[in-house]
């Protein structure tokens, strides 16, 4: 039906390289720590939480890590300050972008992610020049496999409050509002299904192909050295990366 998120492949292919593993729960542990000091230790009280615990095993974070993580957090009140913030700005040949980074300078954020988008033929911009382009979405990604019955888990993910369901390549996807994303998820947990991902992300309303050799380059290099900051999160953008 939808189809907003064929990147989310990629992402996901990405992510689940060894060599990444390391960086990517270092980032869930410190998202851990930020939401535990917001809103307490107690996923069952904290709905935040229980939301990014479910992201982080999604990412395949042993639960010895997720624990650690929250421990340190519940104890260690005088740890950094970090807060959150989202950097917009355009991408080689006007991909849109959003880089969502927890950051305890943002001197040395801003600098640092200003220096790649104008490495690589990008423009960072102010706030609001392009999240009007996004929408804020519940996105479940769940692996094609002989054991999925996807009119089964479509009526699930509909009768649990989704809004949209797609069968693309390897997974199936789950659209939900914001506010309906933990409950879905939940009440697809309790059926036993498991997560390629689920998070909370920015969805593009419309996607932006590249055909220049050199700016699919750079927008593939942008994109890759944003994520390996250990400031930033999450990178989204409207790059249609479909052959």
């Amino acid at each position: 039906m939808s189809g907003h998120s064929k990147w989310a492949n990629i992402k996901h292919k990405k992510e689940k390289t060894d060599a990444q593993r390391g960086k990517i729960f270092t980032k869930l542990g410190r998202e851990i720590a930020i939401i535990v000091k917001q809103g307490g230790p107690d996923p069952e009280a904290n709905s935040k939480l229980k939301d990014v615990i479910a992201k982080a095993k999604a990412a395949n974070m042993p639960n010895d890590n997720i624990a650690r993580s929250i421990k340190k957090a519940s104890g260690d009140m005088d740890a950094d300050n970090y807060e959150e913030i989202a950097y917009e700005g355009y991408g080689p040949g006007g991909v849109a972008m959003i880089v969502e980074a927890m950051t305890d300078n943002r001197n040395r954020t801003a600098g640092d992610v200003r220096h790649y988008f104008d490495k690589f033929g990008g423009n960072l911009g102010t706030t609001g020049c392009v999240s009007f382009m996004f929408d804020k979405k519940g996105v479940i990604l769940i692996e094609k496999t002989d054991r999925t019955n996807e009119d089964e888990l479509m009526m699930d993910a509909l009768d649990a409050g989704a809004e949209d369901f797609s069968a693309e390549e390897e997974y199936f996807e789950i659209l939900t509002a914001p506010d309906d994303f933990s409950g879905v998820r939940e009440a697809l947990e309790k059926k036993g299904y498991e997560f390629l991902e689920a998070e909370v992300q920015m969805v593009p309303q419309t996607m932006t192909k590249l055909t220049d050799p050199k700016q699919i380059e750079f927008m593939d290099k942008l994109v890759e050295n944003l994520e390996d900051l250990d400031d930033v999160l999450n990178v989204y953008h409207n790059w249609d990366q479909e052959v």
